[in-house]
């Protein structure tokens, strides 16, 4: 492949989606305000666990010390099992400001969520610290996050892991190979997922692979920067967080820096 040479952010770009099936619309607005193309690549789709198993064991947790919400689509799925109002016994702690707004959206009060929006920023929050004895609830999905489950039940708690939702692995189709193949540079590659980079990579043909590894990539976290460097990402840059806007102002700082 010609590289050609990136240029200022102010020229139009591409910014390329890892997030979920119908969830790339704030990354979308946040990257078109920038004067950036989105295109999307879903590795799966959501589906939300609306069983009675499911339902009965987030009944049960919410009479824990603490519920641990993983992400927005944890408490978009867990408000519609059950009136997020009603949780009012525990500490509610959300994993970042965006899952903390659906919450608070929903009915939750005295969201506590840390500034460093990940797995590790969690942990570090006071409420987070002193767990010997209590029970600690986990809202998730099967997968991810297994550092903050790992971590509860060594500081001494009784984990309840209640997945609300899951991942529905989504094929990369041909259409959507042949619009990577044919995009143009400059394009960013925006990761806030590991278990969703490592699932488009082994899809890729060999060629558009290696332009994927070539091209530069903003993360939303040390943890998934020290991942994609991993698997052989030359030019990796930490945005200042998960949300669409820190990510797409990395991704343009980044091509202000190589122009």
């Amino acid at each position: 492949m010609n590289r050609r040479a990136y240029v200022p952010a102010d020229t139009a770009w591409h910014l390329i989606s890892l997030r979920p099936q119908g969830q790339h619309d704030t990354l979308r607005s946040a990257a078109a305000r920038a004067g950036a193309h989105t295109l999307a690549v879903s590795p799966w789709r959501l589906a939300l666990r609306s069983d009675p198993a499911t339902r009965d064991q987030l009944v049960a947790a919410v009479q824990c010390d603490r519920l641990i919400f993983t992400s927005p689509a944890a408490a978009e799925a867990a408000a519609r099992l059950l009136p997020l109002a009603t949780l009012r016994n525990g500490t509610v702690v959300a994993v970042g400001e965006g899952t903390a707004r659906v919450l608070r959206r929903h009915g939750a009060a005295d969201v506590q969520a840390p500034k460093r929006m990940d797995s590790e920023g969690l942990l570090a929050l006071p409420c987070m610290q002193a767990l010997q004895g209590l029970q600690v609830a986990l809202i998730t999905a099967p997968g991810g996050r297994g550092m903050i489950a790992a971590q509860v039940i060594a500081r001494g708690a009784e984990l309840q892991r209640v997945d609300v939702y899951e991942r529905v692995p989504l094929p990369v189709t041909a259409a959507t190979l042949a619009r990577l193949d044919a995009l143009p540079t400059p394009a960013v590659l925006a990761v806030s997922s590991g278990e969703a980079l490592e699932t488009v990579l082994p899809q890729l043909p060999p060629a558009l692979l290696q332009r994927w590894r070539q091209m530069p990539v903003v993360t939303a976290s040390d943890r998934l920067s020290v991942l994609a460097r991993s698997l052989g990402f030359q030019q990796v840059n930490t945005a200042a967080g998960p949300l669409p806007a820190q990510l797409v102002d990395a991704a343009r700082a980044v091509l202000a820096s190589a122009s």
